[in-house]
């Protein structure tokens, strides 16, 4: 019989394997987050920062830092389309990297 294998959210390496695993991506990692302040910093700085792609990425920034599980996946669900049915007219545009509600304008009678 094979024994259970613990959560990921409970699993506790030795100090040193802990250690490696900060070791091997933090100064990446930290790239990235700059990178990401950088970008609304700039999104502010020319007006764009209402933008409903920016606005997403606020949000997500609150799921990051929440202390809670599963971030990516929390994340990921949040930036994307929630929807199950496809819409019954397309806007022709590609994927826009965050799910804005469709707004298409009333036709007129």
């Amino acid at each position: 019989m094979t024994k259970p294998r613990p959560s990921r959210t409970s699993a506790r390496l030795p100090a040193a394997a802990q250690r490696a695993v900060v070791d091997h991506s933090f100064v990446p990692v930290r790239a990235k987050l700059i990178e990401v302040a950088a970008f609304l910093d700039r999104v502010e700085r020319y007006g764009a920062a209402g933008d409903f792609r920016c606005a997403a990425l606020r949000q997500a920034a609150k799921i990051l830092v929440d202390g809670k599980p599963a971030r990516a996946r929390r994340i990921l669900e949040q930036l994307s389309d929630p929807t199950t049915q496809p819409d019954a007219i397309t806007s022709g545009k590609a994927a826009l990297g965050a799910w804005q509600k469709p707004s298409f304008p009333k036709r007129a009678k």
